[in-house]
């Protein structure tokens, strides 16, 4: 199948799940870092329930084809979609590049996606002089691209692709030796550049911030997007009426992970900072 017949099959044939404001709110991304966002999204909206998987199999998405990323997003939201969700948060930045697009076209529901935050961080620096931290595939997508055009003009913007720091913090490896050397390694040219602001452009790295603002010190600004997400997710059921009423106690959150690895329960525990309800795919 070319990608042009799998376009005109989503257009014509649009999924329209039946939603209400007490349905819950589907989290996912390539594995468990988007945890991160839904820490924030539960801080914002304590009393929505929530659903998050963690497609931790296929991770990273980042060394992936954007065909290969677009189906396991499809199937993703899929499976959310059949637990009554009224909106899906892509809580990965290579995945809102290369599906979010589609995911619009293919479903009714509200799409929320990530952009690594070159907007506010160019706001920010006070040197001009702004370091993104992100997965190569975020790096190479038309989206970033069109990010440093709209917002990179009158700042000076350094990249850097991190291999391997998914697959550590998937690990759970938050205070390793080897995360640490890898930070180092890929901080440091950010640093040598002058940046006095640096992206985190992937919903894994705000787990090793500590790390990350030891290696580059006190003097430059780490910036994600976790709580502005949360912020726009909130406006969108708003306007949509869909936030919940149901306020006489915490929403639920739930969690799926098709990770393999023997502590996987235990690696979403330690992140989400509680025991969790986890079940696997």
């Amino acid at each position: 199948m070319t990608d042009q017949t799998m376009t005109l099959e989503i257009k014509n044939i649009p999924i329209k799940p039946a939603v209400s404001a007490d349905a819950p709110i589907g989290v996912f991304d390539s594995g468990v870092g988007g945890i991160s966002v839904l820490q924030h999204i539960h801080a914002l909206l304590p009393y929505e329930q929530l659903l998050y998987v963690a497609d931790s199999r296929y991770a990273p998405y980042g060394s992936k084809t954007p065909q290969e990323i677009q189906s396991r997003c499809f199937e993703i939201a899929d499976f959310l979609i059949t637990k009554g969700v009224k909106a899906i948060v892509v809580a990965c930045n290579t995945a809102t590049a290369a599906a979010i697009d589609l995911m619009r076209e293919k479903y009714s529901l509200p799409i929320i996606g990530m952009e690594p935050a070159v907007k506010p961080a160019a706001a920010a620096s006070k040197n001009g002089v702004i370091g993104v931290l992100a997965t190569v595939g975020t790096l190479k997508s038309a989206q970033f691209a069109g990010l440093l055009e709209s917002y990179g003009r009158n700042v000076k913007v350094v990249t850097q692709g991190c291999i391997g720091l998914v697959e550590c913090i998937e690990r759970g490896e938050l205070r390793s030796d080897n995360t640490f050397k890898l930070l180092e390694q890929y901080c440091q040219p950010l640093l040598d550049e002058g940046a006095d602001t640096i992206v985190l452009g992937c919903t894994h790295y705000p787990f090793v911030k500590p790390l990350i603002q030891q290696i580059v010190g006190d003097g430059v600004t780490l910036i994600d997007t976790g709580a502005a997400v949360a912020k726009h997710l909130q406006k969108r059921l708003a306007a949509l009426d869909l936030l919940t009423q149901q306020y006489h106690h915490s929403g639920a959150v739930r969690f799926w992970t098709n990770s393999q690895a023997a502590d996987a329960k235990q690696v979403v525990e330690a992140l989400w900072g509680k025991s969790a309800e986890v079940e696997f795919l």
